[in-house]
């Protein structure tokens, strides 16, 4: 029988938002030589389109999962030395492109998240709809996983997490209830924190916005990944590497994400003069031109083709003036 990890990649993940993605980065990759950087690689559908679209271009592609870079590397192993794949954390994208000997790039494309195939495979329990190990790092090579953040944190830290990433209300009540828990026995699987979340909460809570664990679910794989602190770097990071006339765009999967982004494009795209200044020298004017009015979201007809196309919010930039 075949299951969804024996799918070829093409099959298990569909791009989101792929066509708009495209056309927002596309002017910048005409040249012959263009580089852009895919930092969140995944199984490699927006990188395998990327370069099927334009063909004089030469993509460098990150990811932390060597089970990603793996696959995606299959995929686009017919592009021989056009595809660099890099095992990086995406704010690790200056270091990537200093080792290279690339000194400026031409568009950078940010998808971030959980990638489908984490999603998918149930050993590395992101999905609160299926028992698993309560795992949830993207590099399961080293690092603390989510039983161990629910085992050891102290309470108020737990608090802390559950508040700040998944903009849980009831977090005390969780918590209160994972401590009582633990005191017995150690959470080792999803199913046992999805029971005691659906316990803890109160009915009211349990009957609006879907399944009652998805806030805590969230919370505790940001936590896992560092993914706020690594997107808070990464960036400032990408905008300083896009040459003038470079274009980034970044989709994002829930507010907190969707926040950071719009802070730094938003800032970028604005004037850094005294405000006494009558005329604003060249020195203080925008670093980056926006290409999307807020966030653009995906068609009601990819949402209904891609249920995981539904929370995504698309923005995007071009960088118009070297660094003041």
């Amino acid at each position: 029988m075949t299951t969804s990890n024996d799918r070829p990649p093409e099959v298990r993940h569909s791009p989101v938002m792929l066509h708009r993605c495209l056309e927002l980065l596309g002017p910048a990759l005409g040249a012959p030589g263009a580089v852009v950087v895919d930092c969140t690689l995944g199984l490699g559908g927006h990188s395998e389109a990327l370069l099927d679209g334009f063909p004089s271009a030469r993509l460098i592609g990150l990811d932390r999962d060597p089970q990603a870079l793996r696959l995606a590397g299959e995929r686009l192993a017919r592009f021989g030395d056009r595809a660099t794949l890099v095992p990086a954390v995406y704010d690790e994208l200056p270091d990537v492109l200093a080792r290279l000997g690339v000194p400026g790039v031409a568009g950078v494309l940010f998808d971030l998240g959980v990638s489908s195939m984490q999603l998918d495979e149930d050993e590395r329990g992101f999905s609160y709809a299926r028992d698993a190990p309560l795992d949830m790092r993207m590099d399961q090579t080293g690092g603390p996983s989510a039983a161990d953040v629910l085992n050891t944190y102290p309470p108020g830290e737990l608090v802390r997490v559950l508040r700040a990433y998944g903009e849980e209300k009831f977090a005390r009540k969780i918590v209160e209830a994972v401590v009582r828990r633990r005191a017995n026995a150690p959470f080792t699987t999803s199913a046992e924190l999805v029971a005691l979340i659906r316990e803890a909460l109160p009915q009211a809570a349990k009957r609006t916005g879907g399944n009652p664990a998805k806030r805590t679910f969230q919370a505790l794989r940001i936590e896992v990944n560092g993914e706020l602190t690594v997107l808070e770097r990464a960036m400032p990071a990408a905008v300083d590497a896009l040459a003038v006339g470079g274009r980034i765009a970044v989709l994002s999967y829930h507010s907190l994400e969707d926040r950071l982004v719009k802070r730094v494009l938003a800032a970028g795209a604005a004037h850094t003069a005294p405000p006494e200044l009558p005329v604003i020298p060249e020195q203080y004017q925008p670093r980056l031109r926006l290409l999307t009015r807020g966030a653009e979201q995906a068609s009601e007809e990819e949402v209904q083709a891609n249920r995981r196309a539904a929370p995504a919010r698309l923005r995007a930039a071009e960088r118009v003036r070297e660094a003041g």
